[in-house]
């Protein structure tokens, strides 16, 4: 049976927010970045931002270099093969399930909203503009 809409080049893809909250107990947050698992093409990605100085009128104690290293963590994962550690061999769905479980640390991820794309590239940069910088 064929669709009565036509053909469709919009595939499911997955994204979650990353945050920085720098003093858990106060529940504030920054967004830095935007992680997008698309299961078509077997693709994780992600954006990041350290927006420093929102950070620091939150907690002007915080570990900047921590965050950092959070950020380059999850670059690494995202990118898979050696720069993803342990998590090397795992699949990019695998890699996204990973990295949006949640956690109680300065940088998590927010919650796992999905949505529909023909170019998943674009539709990251996108979402990292609208909910990010």
């Amino acid at each position: 049976m064929t669709d009565p809409h036509g053909p469709t080049d919009l595939h499911d893809y997955e994204y979650a927010v990353i945050r920085a909250v720098p003093r858990v107990e106060r529940g504030e947050c920054v967004n830095l970045g935007v992680l997008l698992y698309c299961r078509w093409r077997e693709e994780l990605a992600v954006r990041t931002l350290l927006p420093e100085a929102k950070l620091l009128v939150l907690d002007p104690a915080l570990d900047l270099s921590g965050v950092a290293r959070a950020l380059r963590g999850i670059e690494g994962v995202c990118a898979g093969g050696p720069a993803a550690g342990p998590a090397a061999g795992d699949s990019p769905g695998q890699r996204f399930r990973w990295l949006t479980a949640p956690r109680s640390a300065v940088v998590q991820p927010g919650p796992v909203h999905t949505g529909l794309t023909g170019d998943p590239a674009a539709e990251l940069e996108r979402l990292f503009a609208q909910l990010v910088a």
